[in-house]
């Protein structure tokens, strides 16, 4: 007889459980700025790497193109994001941050802070270290064959560089 799915959970299981946690805990210390947790996903990755294409924003958050052209459709009216014609390409467009979302980063990093302080609030600092250097090895061992996974931008933790 085979023990129960509970009683031991798995590597992978814990994970998902954790990775829905931290996003929990973040939304609901940032409900009061009416944006989705896709949105916020796109703005902590376009904070890295403005001058993006949707198609590789698309990729980084592993949303349908389409869906996330009717996401920055919604961030552009709102005034979050802008497209601007690439320099190089007059037929591709690339996505920037506004100037409003300033503000919205600063708010975003805190909550981020404050989501990984409750977590890791009885570990010691090697106690994090290591338990960073074990998960980027599992990180490791599944990217071989994923060239997202070396792409996809961290969570929000510092400021954004580029220019607007």
């Amino acid at each position: 007889m085979s023990a129960s799915p509970d009683s031991d959970p798995s590597v992978s299981r814990l994970v998902t459980e954790i990775s829905r946690l931290f996003s929990r805990d973040f939304s609901a210390r940032v409900r009061d700025y009416d944006l989705t947790h896709t949105q916020w996903q796109a703005l902590a990755v376009l904070s890295r790497q403005e001058g993006i294409n949707q198609a590789e924003l698309a990729s980084l958050l592993q949303v349908q193109p389409i869906s996330l052209g009717r996401l920055i459709d919604r961030m552009e009216a709102a005034g979050w994001v802008e497209r601007r014609p690439a320099p190089n390409d007059r037929r591709a467009i690339q996505l920037y941050l506004t100037s409003r979302v300033e503000p919205i980063l600063d708010k975003m990093t805190q909550a981020a802070s404050l989501t990984r302080e409750a977590a890791l609030a009885d570990f010691d600092t090697d106690e994090r270290q290591q338990l960073c250097r074990m998960l980027q090895r599992v990180k490791a061992n599944l990217a071989v064959d994923d060239p997202l996974a070396t792409a996809v931008a961290p969570p929000a933790t510092g400021r954004r560089t580029g220019s607007r």
